[in-house]
This record gives structure tokens, C-alpha cells and sequence, in this order.
């Protein structure tokens, strides 16, 4: 049976993986691949990392549409295959991959995974989790300073120069390939049902 696959969009902190695993626990699923489409980032290892620091990573072409759009069909036909893996400290490709396989629920998670249409074609249903943007900044602030070891000035910084002007320009527009919409401010039972139906449905 062809793996299902959906494709997880929304805001920076917006809560995606938050709602990927309510899915998932509802569901009672634990044979399912989980992508970071934040992993397909290109390689930045030539590059000084004073310039990596300037670059817009929150831009359509900052990352490897064609690798992952690969590595999705390999995977949907049932191979393995070597993913790359993200520095986000060094703002660059870690220097190992991870081999991965398929399972019965793919799931791609990525505040522009929606954007790419060679993406979309694959996907079986496309979601994307809203939240202010206010929130999202304090969560992404929070996340940046304890995970990624990033000062709050280059976390504003960024926000302000690239973030926020991004995620209006190339992010929020891409609502209109969502089959669902989830918003992550209140309770969102429904939504998250209908979602768990459709695994259910497919591969249960």
C-alpha cells in the first residue's frame, strides 16, 4: 500500500509539530516518518559564517525543493533513502545524513512546504496551523535563545528584516492549498478528527 502523505504548513512557531502529535496520539499511530522540510535548507559550507548569518532563510529559494521532491517520490515508492540533516548553530548542512524509510504516514512539516507545487502534487492532504503572529514571535524567541543558541538581537533582527515580511509575502498565502485549517489559539478538536479519520481511513 502507497504511504499517505501530508504536508504541514503554518507560521514560524506556529505549533506544527504540536499538532502533528495530537494527530498522531489520537490516531494511535507510531509507524510514521516525521520530515523537517527545515532539513533541506541548501548547503552553506563555502560560505563565511558572518554571510550565513544575513541570509533569508525564510525565502522559497533558501531551500532544496528538488531533493526533497525526490526524496519524497523515493519514499512513497517504497525506498530509502539519505536525508540531510540541519546546523542550525552553524546555519549550514551538518556534515552526516540520516537514512530513512518509508512508513505508512509520511508527514513533511515546514512554514513553506505548502509553497512548492511539484510538493503538493504528492501530498494527500494539506493542513496549515495558524496562530498570531505576536504569539509566534514570543515562542520563536524562546525556541531560538534555548535551542539554537541565538542572541535576542539577531532573534529581532531577523524577525524584522526577513521573518515577518516573509511569512505575509510567501507563507500565509499558501492557506489556499490547505484542506484544513487549523486555528491553534483555541481548541481544535474538530479539525484534528478529520484528519485522524483520514488515517483511519487509508491505512488503519
Amino acid at each position: 500500500m502507497k504511504p499517505l502523505l501530508f504536508l504541514v504548513a503554518g507560521g514560524s512557531a506556529s505549533g506544527k509539530s504540536t499538532v502533528v502529535q495530537e494527530v498522531l496520539d489520537k490516531a494511535g499511530l507510531d509507524d510514521v516518518l516525521i520530515i523537517k522540510h527545515d532539513d533541506y535548507y541548501h548547503d552553506q559550507s563555502e560560505i563565511p559564517l558572518e554571510e550565513r548569518f544575513k541570509m533569508n532563510y525564510d525565502h522559497p529559494s533558501s531551500l532544496d525543493n528538488n531533493l526533497l521532491h525526490d526524496h519524497l517520490k523515493a519514499l512513497l515508492a517504497g525506498q530509502r533513502v539519505e536525508k540531510p540533516m540541519y546546523d542550525f548553530v552553524n546555519h549550514t548542512r551538518a556534515s552526516q545524513c540520516e537514512t530513512i524509510e518509508a512508513k505508512k504516514v509520511i508527514i513533511v512539516e515546514g512554514i513553506l512546504i505548502l509553497e512548492n507545487p511539484k510538493i503538493r502534487e504528492l501530498s494527500d492532504m494539506n493542513i496549515f496551523v495558524e496562530l498570531d503572529d505576536d504569539t509566534r514571535f514570543i515562542r520563536r524567541m524562546l525556541r531560538d535563545m534555548n535551542e539554537r543558541g541565538r542572541s535576542l538581537e539577531n532573534i529581532i533582527k531577523q524577525y524584522e528584516t526577513t521573518v515577518k515580511p516573509m511569512f505575509h509575502r510567501y507563507v500565509k498565502p499558501t492557506k489556499r492549498y490547505a484542506d484544513v485549517i487549523i486555528p491553534n489559539d483555541q481548541r481544535h478538536d474538530k479539525a484534528v478528527d478529520l484528519i485522524v479519520t483520514k488515517i483511519k481511513q487509508s491505512v488503519i
